[in-house]
């Protein structure tokens, strides 16, 4: 039996596109979230989809102090349009006990800002989605990609043709190829860990891991 996802406590600062975003899934893992803008329309807006949400300056160290933030497992920083807003508040937040802070960052430089000012981990929402994308649509052969590290990734492609009847011993996979088959797609239906039994079909998509230079290897040679 799966174990259930932990509810956590999550203030979230800023609402607009990326936070908004971030608080629908949230609220969809049934996670606890305070919502913070400074702009009441930002706040009316977000209200179905949080726990409970407050129009607030969260470069103000009086408001700040008032939401206890040292009770929140994690404090996400999503302000995308006013950095110098975003670095007061990621100090403020530390400054005020909170255990975790991920912020949201465009540039390299700010992400090295927000490091040096107490986050925990920044994210780069656009920067992300621009590698994803130029991964995914510049091939025919890949669904879908996930960054592991700089050096590993994961690709949703379809099984290759010459693979179909096959199994992943008899294709020597790994030894000849160098990536993992992590799981099985068909249709809405995943298969995690494929046994290496398995037998390919043309109507599957794989999840492949690896090394991006061995991913591509693999694509390009399709």
């Amino acid at each position: 039996m799966l174990e259930e996802i932990k509810m956590k406590s999550v203030l979230l600062i800023g609402l607009g596109r990326f936070g908004r975003h971030m608080a629908g899934k949230l609220n969809e893992m049934n996670h606890e979230v305070l919502a913070i803008d400074i702009n009441e329309q930002r706040v009316n807006d977000v209200l179905p989809l949080v726990t409970s949400a407050q129009i607030g300056d969260s470069t103000n160290e009086n408001f700040i102090a008032s939401l206890g933030v040292r009770n929140f497992d994690l404090c996400v920083v999503a302000i995308g349009d006013n950095f110098q807003s975003s670095l007061e508040t990621v100090a403020l937040l530390k400054d005020y006990g909170a255990p975790f802070v991920v912020a949201r960052a465009n540039r390299d430089v700010h992400a090295k800002f927000l490091l040096r000012n107490g986050a925990d981990e920044v994210v780069y929402p656009e920067k992300e989605m621009a590698i994803r994308s130029a991964v995914k649509y510049s091939s025919d052969n890949v669904f879908d990609y996930i960054e592991l590290t700089g050096d590993y990734s994961i690709y949703e492609t379809p099984v290759p043709e010459a693979w179909v009847g096959k199994t992943m011993v008899e294709l020597g996979v790994r030894t000849r190829y160098h990536i993992n088959v992590m799981a099985l797609r068909h249709g809405a239906e995943l298969s995690p860990l494929p046994r290496p039994d398995h037998i390919f079909r043309g109507d599957e998509t794989m999840l492949i891991m690896g090394s991006n230079k061995d991913l591509t290897k693999f694509i390009q040679r399709r």
